[in-house]
């Protein structure tokens, strides 16, 4: 015999849970940013990128900004949404393991597929929203899903 999770659980803990888990990520990300700014630049040099200090700059304002909104919940489907097409961008962009050999290619198969189950995270949050307990919940009334 099963016993179904309660619904609190189910729509509320459970779907915050996932939002830390994803953003966690994100966190090291933006931490690696800030305290080692040069070396990403170094990094996105390497892989033949212009214009880095804009585009460092905006990832890590995507990054940041986007992190706190789907953690608390707020507008996260739209956070959501561009940290996927982000995420996408950069997997492609700084992850092409089919141009690379040896450990370089090796070490960038698993970045590029960790990002892609991250992007699949973000989609569902994208699509489904971030759950019950999120600030844009606040104040309205969480239809149970269907089940």
């Amino acid at each position: 015999m099963s016993r179904a999770l309660p619904d609190w659980v189910k729509y509320g803990a459970l779907p915050l849970l996932a939002r830390f888990l994803i953003i966690s990520e994100f966190v090291v990300a933006v931490n690696g940013k800030i305290s080692d700014w040069s070396g990403q630049a170094a990094y996105m040099a390497h892989a033949g990128m212009t214009m880095i200090p804009p585009l460092l700059g905006a990832a890590l304002a995507i990054e940041a900004v986007g992190s706190l909104l789907v953690v608390t919940g707020y507008k996260a489907r739209y956070a959501a949404a561009v940290m996927f097409v982000y995420l996408g961008i950069v997997s492609v962009r700084l992850h092409g393991f089919w141009h690379m050999t040896g450990m370089a290619s090796f070490a960038n198969l698993g970045e590029f597929f960790k990002n892609m189950g991250m992007m699949g995270c973000l989609l569902m949050i994208a699509v489904y929203g971030p759950g019950n307990w999120a600030l844009d919940a606040l104040g309205k009334r969480q239809p149970v899903a269907t089940r």
